[in-house]
């Protein structure tokens, strides 16, 4: 029995549209040669139909799982729950760790906050989660987080907003928000966030939790949902530095599948957490301080912090960086034309690229988007909106110039940081802040999820790792002192934040 091609040919009609879209002026008989010059070549799609691709590993059994009632799920930071034991021995054994929902973890429902892509499982096990089990993690399921992972507060879930164990009613942060409780309110031992703007540090400052943002490309994005390559990270959350490290250890390095991992290099973490900090310099970053949202108490509480290192022996001296300032213009162009592309226009995958694709992640969330853009969030519209008109009106200008000048942000953070080992200032400005009401306007949805970025997205652009410490509370929400090495020395990071950590009660400060 003939199989009925999956790839047509377009009709006329079709190939004059094209033509006319790209301000081409043929006819109908050129339409008709060009035709059937496709037709030769829609022949290798038809023959690729017949081919199977290969697919990522899935090692370990596990059972579907279910979506937790509210009874299980007081603060709406799980997705999924679904238990996944991993090897008997191993570093991570005896350690729960759920993923982040815009991870692929095969046979579990993934929805990454986003109601068009809802009824999604994926087929594969993205490469963390096989090196997390191989380490003999066990995995307990899904971490609700922010729609499409653009918004770095917490009320854009398609679940529901997740709100913040410390205070009722104000944001965890996003978009790791389910990672963040998860881990803060002990329902898991470690989480995996992912950081594109700050989406691991902002929920970790507001929960009062420790996570990474590692190096970009340090870990492996392969089988995790895509927003902008550049910007991609994927990395480990804990309450306490030494789960920290030993998680990045079992996930860092290269897995030839991922484009970002140029140059790779990787360290020994967990060695680096009985370094302790005498002998270190940090560098206070002048312009991480006195944002126009800045809250007092925030910049007051992370200077006393940082003025803690001299006491375990380091050297403290303030240095500036005036090109930081500019970094979240620069990130803004970055992300609202390369999320447009990849994200959207790319359905989460895009092209000209040499890795693994996950097809199956690609067909779902392409149906669904497309076929309900009214259902996307604000924040996501917002993106696309103005994605595309720069797209249509400047022809990607303006997002290879901000990617030329995300070179220079980096050397500039590098100049300073071949004085110093570390820069330090606040994770964010201010503290967690109220959620808003259902009602509220379209304007205020939008910067309750976008105000706090001002420290956290430079570095997603410059590449360098970096950490949330907590180091304080005020009426009852946490304070986070950011810690930024260089570009593959996260182990100096995790060396000053466990020093700090050992050192002192961040709940009393």
């Amino acid at each position: 029995m003939a199989k009925f091609p999956t790839v047509r040919t377009p009709t006329i009609e079709e190939v004059l549209n094209i033509a006319d879209g790209f301000g081409m002026t043929i006819s109908v008989e050129d339409a008709e040669s060009f035709r059937g010059l496709m037709a030769g070549t829609i022949a290798s799609y038809h023959r690729i139909d017949d081919l199977v691709e290969p697919k990522l590993a899935v090692k370990y059994p596990r059972a579907r799982g279910y979506r937790p009632e509210p009874a299980e799920n007081k603060y709406n930071a799980w997705y999924w729950k679904s238990e996944v034991k991993g090897k008997k021995r191993g570093p991570l054994a005896g350690k729960t760790v759920v993923l982040k929902d815009n991870t692929c973890l095969a046979g579990v429902p993934m929805m990454n906050g986003a109601s068009v892509l809802e009824g999604f499982v994926p087929d594969i096990d993205a490469t963390m989660v096989t090196r997390i089990l191989d380490a003999g993690g066990t995995i307990i399921g899904k971490a609700a987080n922010t729609y499409l992972c653009f918004d770095g507060g917490s009320a854009t879930p398609a679940t529901g907003m997740v709100e913040n164990p410390h205070k009722k009613g104000y944001s965890s942060g996003g978009s790791s928000a389910g990672s963040a409780v998860l881990v803060s309110i002990g329902e898991a031992d470690m989480a995996m966030g992912g950081d594109q703007g700050g989406s691991i540090r902002i929920p970790a400052c507001w929960t009062g939790v420790y996570g990474h943002k590692p190096t970009h490309g340090l870990v492996p994005y392969t089988g995790v949902f895509p927003i902008e390559q550049t910007l991609d990270h994927t990395g480990p959350m804990a309450r306490n530095v030494t789960d920290v490290a030993t998680l990045l250890q079992v996930i860092a390095g290269p897995d030839g599948n991922d484009p970002r991992q140029i140059g790779c290099k990787t360290q020994n973490y967990v060695r680096a957490l009985s370094k302790g900090a005498k002998g270190l310099t940090i560098g206070v970053l002048k312009e991480g301080f006195g944002h126009p949202e800045s809250e007092r108490v925030v910049d007051a509480k992370v200077k006393t912090a940082i003025n803690a290192f001299k006491k375990l022996g380091a050297k403290v001296k303030e240095i500036s960086v005036p090109m930081h300032l500019d970094g979240p213009h620069i990130w803004n162009a970055i992300a609202v034309e390369g999320a447009t592309e990849l994200m959207l226009k790319g359905n989460s995958m895009g092209t000209n690229w040499e890795g693994y694709y996950t097809t199956s992640l690609l067909d779902a969330y392409a149906r669904g988007w497309r076929s309900r853009p009214d259902d996307l969030s604000e924040t996501v519209k917002l993106v696309m909106l103005l994605g595309q008109f720069m797209h249509d009106n400047y022809h990607g200008r303006y997002y290879a110039k901000a990617q030329n000048l995300s070179r220079k942000l980096r050397e500039s953070y590098d100049e300073v940081l071949a004085e110093v080992d570390l820069l330090a200032m606040p994770t964010l400005p201010m503290r967690a802040q109220k959620l808003p009401a259902p009602d509220c306007s379209r304007e205020e949805y939008v910067a309750k999820a976008l105000e706090m970025l001002a420290n956290t997205a430079p570095f997603d652009c410059s590449s360098h790792p970096s950490m949330n410490v907590p180091c304080g509370k005020e009426a009852g929400l946490p304070i986070g002192m950011m810690l930024v090495g260089k570009r593959y020395d996260d182990a100096t990071v995790i060396q000053a934040a466990r020093a700090f950590e050992k050192a002192t009660d961040w709940k009393k400060m």
